[in-house]
């Protein structure tokens, strides 16, 4: 398991999860047809990038969010976008500037002197898929603006919630080689995405393509133009999160998840293990993954499969691993490694 491929294409599979008797697949052919069919539309547009798409997909089923990560250039806009797109969605770019306030994000009162009174101007927080451009590029305090938005789906100014659409996830980006000038995101906020995904440099054939592509006239400012069509929308999401719902996980499942979360917590190369939202981070992505996959139980390979992207940017290196040249996805695959699997 790779950065490149966080996690394989799913495909149907046989057998039987432990402690679980043998059950047909839940999910139903339309709507795991549909979901599939978006993997194929966002390729009318974005070269490469499966893993990161079904990542996205996971988030949506999930109710949750992600922070992308990747260099300048690797299509993290042109991916958002094209998902939205694909799936009859709404969505909204906010670049984070050093000067950006919380109101930019959540909206604003504004005065109405023909009125006399102040009226709530909605900001782009009210959308489907919020793309939080730089995330790290913006002071904490408008970072924590979005905190609310992400826990409780709901913001709040003057005192009023107003409840945000649904589904509604966010997807920030941030550079990983650029650091001046940028506000860290703290664990806690850290804690509340639901995965983080690396977006690599692509594969020569890959980039060959891009530019070919390029060479044919291709536009990503007009993905309308590139043949990419809304092929699922809000409802079948709805329908489709339902369906994950039902999905079963047997007692040595969910004991197992505890473990491999609770053994980062005594990793010696660790400083910060993995919290107990975490872990049921972790429960709710493998139950994701084991539906788009076409069965109706949670097996181990479901819950290594989604390990990494699911607790990578919860834990934190000691100064000491980072001095000797520990990452934190070497330590995620000690602790996999280490923890015994259940039969």
């Amino acid at each position: 398991m790779t950065d490149q491929t966080p996690f394989p294409a799913p495909a149907p599979q046989t057998g039987t999860a432990a402690g679980v008797a043998p059950v047909p697949p839940t999910p139903t052919a339309d709507l795991r047809a549909a979901l599939a069919s978006v993997r194929a539309e966002v390729g009318k547009a974005v070269v490469g990038q499966d893993a990161a798409v079904t990542g996205l997909i996971i988030a949506l089923l999930c109710r949750g969010h992600v922070l992308l990560e990747g260099v300048p250039g690797v299509a993290k806009t042109l991916l958002v976008r094209s998902l939205s797109g694909a799936l009859s969605l709404g969505t909204k770019r906010v670049q984070f500037t050093p000067d950006l306030m919380p109101g930019d994000v959540t909206g604003s009162l504004v005065y109405d002197a023909r009125t006399a009174e102040f009226s709530f101007r909605e900001g782009p927080v009210f959308t489907n898929l919020l793309l939080a451009d730089e995330i790290n590029r913006t002071p904490p305090k408008t970072q924590a603006s979005l905190l609310e938005a992400m826990e409780e789906r709901q913001v709040s100014v003057d005192g009023v919630p107003r409840p945000l659409p649904d589904p509604f996830v966010v997807v920030a980006t941030q550079n990983p080689v650029e650091y001046e000038g940028t506000y860290p995101l703290p664990e806690a906020q850290l804690d509340r995405f639901l995965l983080k995904l690396t977006l690599p440099l692509p594969e020569r054939a890959d980039e060959v393509e891009v530019l070919a592509r390029h060479a044919a006239g291709f536009d990503p400012r007009d993905l309308v133009a590139a043949g990419l069509r809304p092929v699922a929308g809000a409802g079948e999401l709805a329908r489709a999160r339902a369906e994950v719902a039902a999905v079963q996980v047997s007692p040595e499942v969910l004991g197992y998840v505890v473990d491999v979360c609770r053994a980062t917590r005594t990793s010696p190369s660790l400083a910060l293990g993995v919290s107990p939202r975490g872990a049921t981070a972790l429960l709710a992505t493998s139950r994701a993954w084991a539906w788009l996959s076409g069965r109706g139980y949670v097996t181990p390979d479901d819950v290594q499969a989604l390990a990494h992207p699911t607790l990578r940017h919860r834990v934190q290196l000691r100064p000491e691993a980072e001095i000797e040249g520990v990452t934190t996805e070497s330590v995620l695959d000690t602790v996999l490694a280490s923890v015994p699997v259940p039969r």
